[in-house]
Order: structure tokens, then sequence, then C-alpha cells
């Protein structure tokens, strides 16, 4: 296995507990993206009692608040101990390929021969830039969201925020109440409420097995894959941080950035139509919400409610001198997407991205963990990793049970060359 994140350590548990042996092949360290590719004020978006790991689960007595990274770094290495994970640290593997009966790793630990291989090294590895990025004029340090890591090491004047999910809004926010004068670029994002009746949001959605749905059942999976996060934030206050809450301490919006041409930035004229479809979109979550309520009669609950409708400019800029405005600074706030540069193996689409169904590849005895919508709506969060484990730990054993293999053992690998 490639990874020990929480995904591979779900699946590590889950094969030790079917006799599976095998080793895990770390770059770094347990929680390594955790310890170096995180801002440092990140806290989850998911409550505390909502990280549960095959075995494993928070024992702490703040079970509604939200993890920092210290801590979800520690709860992440107490799980790899209490699982007793066979990892090989600062083995970053540089070559995959397929061989005989299985697949040929070349790593900076050692190279290995395994009948089976399982790719859990993270969905977040790059970040993705648009091309536009390409054409940031060199006075203007440009930062994506991977590289951020607090307010005092960006430039004073202004910053231009691009994306408005969960990681743009958190860091438009806290560099606003830094001091910086904050632009943002609004794209399609998922506006949310961080509690709504009472509850967490994410009570709400596990409670009505939302989470829990089946990749084989959504009509567009491709779509359900690349949707944006929910503009959610982790607080201890259980902030809504949308537009608005941004808007109320001077951050101003933008449409999409669509083009550069000197130090002009080009943006869209869509601004208010999308934030128009965010609520729309809100508001058709919390009526499933509320329909679940009903019928599961669970007794005296604050009645609905919505929030007040996403206040933009009816006409913002489309041209902005980002020189004038003294933007110093561009964050992009777009996404990450996978790096598989290592992958010699024909199941990498066009776009980079691993050709599976459910997690089992296109390749004989390749598995893939930790993605958005792998197996359920839950698969990229901490809560997914252990039951898309057991799914697909439980294919890997007849995968080798109807493999030709030698001796008595099943073993998925892997073994040192």
């Amino acid at each position: 296995m490639i990874g020990a994140g929480h995904a591979g350590l779900a699946m590590t548990k889950c094969l030790a507990d079917l006799g599976i042996e095998h080793v895990v092949l770390e770059r770094g360290v347990v929680a390594n993206s955790w310890k170096t590719e995180r801002w440092e004020s990140l806290r989850l978006l998911t409550p505390n009692w909502q990280s549960r790991l095959p075995g494993y689960g928070y024992s702490g007595d703040d079970p509604d608040g939200f993890r920092s990274m210290p801590e979800t770094i520690a709860f992440i290495e107490g799980y790899a101990r209490a699982i007793t994970a066979p990892i090989i640290e600062d083995a970053e593997v540089t070559r995959v390929r397929a061989a005989d009966d299985g697949y040929e790793i070349v790593s900076r630990g050692g190279d290995f021969v395994c009948r089976v291989l399982v790719i859990a090294s993270g969905s977040c590895n790059l970040p993705r830039l648009p091309k536009v990025a390409e054409d940031l004029p060199g006075s203007i340090r440009s930062l994506s969201a991977m590289q951020y890591l607090r307010p005092a090491d960006i430039e004073d004047g202004g910053v231009l925020v691009v994306g408005a999910s969960a990681s743009g809004t958190q860091i438009a926010w806290e560099l606003q109440k830094a001091g910086r004068n904050v632009l943002m670029a609004v794209g399609e994002h998922v506006r949310a409420p961080r509690t709504y009746r009472g509850r967490d949001l994410y009570w709400w959605m596990d409670q009505a097995g939302m989470m829990d749905e089946r990749y084989d059942m959504v009509d567009d999976l491709v779509r359900a894959r690349t949707h944006p996060s929910l503009q959610l934030t982790g607080s201890d206050d259980r902030m809504t941080l949308d537009l608005n809450a941004l808007g109320d301490i001077g951050v101003r919006f933008t449409g999409r950035l669509a083009g550069i041409v000197g130090a002009t930035g080009q943006f869209s004229g869509s601004l208010r139509n999308v934030c128009a479809l965010s609520d729309l979109k809100m508001n058709r979550l919390l009526d499933q919400i509320d329909q679940w309520a009903a019928a599961a009669d669970l007794g005296d609950l604050p009645s609905p409610h919505r929030l007040d409708p996403t206040r933009v400019e009816d006409d913002p800029p489309l041209l902005i001198d980002l020189e004038k405005e003294r933007v110093r600074t561009v964050v992009w706030a777009t996404g990450f997407r996978p790096d598989y540069s290592w992958l010699e193996v024909d199941a990498v689409d066009h776009k980079g991205r691993l050709k599976h169904d459910g997690g089992v590849v296109e390749a004989p005895g390749l598995y893939l963990m930790g993605q958005q919508f792998l197996r359920r709506r839950k698969s990229s969060l901490i809560d997914g990793g252990g039951e898309d484990a057991r799914d697909l730990s439980n294919l890997i054993a007849s995968y080798l049970d109807d493999s030709a293999r030698s001796g008595s053992r099943r073993t998925g690998g892997a073994t040192a060359k």
C-alpha cells in the first residue's frame, strides 16, 4: 500500500483483520500531508465525533468541537500506533509498473514486488491551478492554498483570493481579519449553514443517510466526484462562514477570474447568478433535511428556517487593475488533484485521474482509497475511510483467493526485491 494517511491506515487495519500480509510505504511520516501541506489555523470541517475509523474513534470531552491541525495529526498518529501499522517511512514511491502476476515498486525505502497494490496517496497532492495563473505578472506573488501558511507571511496590501469554497472562504476570512484588503473571485460554490435547527449540518446529513449515498446510485458520478466542497469552517463559535459573513468584515467580491492581460484581471459577470444558484442548492439540501426530520419524528425541534440570500453587487467590476488596487498577492484556492506521475500502468485518463469502479482500478490487483465519492459521498472524509476499506479489503481477499499463489498463506505482498 502507498500512503499512511487516514485512508491507508483504515485499509491496513481491515487487511490485517483478514490476515492479509502487507506493508505500507509512506513518502514521509504518518499524517505527512497534514504536517506539511496545510495552513496553520485550519481545523477539520467535520465534528470530532465524526472521526470514526475501524476500531478507533474520538474519546475526548468535546465531541461537537473541531480538531486543529496538531490534534488531527495526533489522532492519526495514535491510530497508527494502536493498530501497529506495518509502515515504512521515508519511502517515497518513484515508479510502479506491472510485472508478472503483480507489480514492481521502486521507492526510496527499497524496491518491492507485490500481488496487490492499494494506492492511498491522497487526492490533494498537487494544487489545481487554472491556466490563467500563468499570466499573473511577476510583480504579484502567487501562492496555492497548499503553500499558504499564515497571514504574517503575506505582504501588506491587497490580496486576491481565487475560489470561494471551504479553503478560499477560510483563507479570505483570516487575511481580512489580519488587516489585509481582500478581494475574492467567486466561482461555483456550495453554500451551507454550520448549524441548522439546533444541530450541526453534518449531524443531519449523517443521520438522514446522505453521507452514505453510494457511488452506483447517483445519476452523474463524474459531477459528484468533482463537486466543490461545502462552504464550511470549523470554529469554537460554530459560525457560518459564507459570503455574507465575509462581506460583513469588508471582503469585496467579483465574478470568476477569466483572464489576466498585463496587470488587469478580467472577471465574469455571472457573480449574482452563481450566488443565486448556490443559495438554491443550499435550500434544496435543507428541504431534504426537513422532510427527513418530519418523517423521523424527532420530537420538539426548532422550526425550519432559511438564511438570508447572498448579498453581492448587481454589477460587479469586470476589469480590475490589480496593481492600482495594490494587490500584492494572489492565493489560488482552486482545488487540488492527485499525482500519479510515478504510475506506469495504463489506468490513468487524459485528465490524470485513475480509471476505477468504486476503487477497483482498471488494472488487475490495483485498488484506490481516499478519493472524493470513491464508494460513498463521505469517502474523502476521515469518517468515510472505514467503510470503503471494509468493502475493498473484502474484494482484495476474493481477488487473492481466485489468483494463483504459492504456499498456503494469503498474502498481497509486498516482498523486498
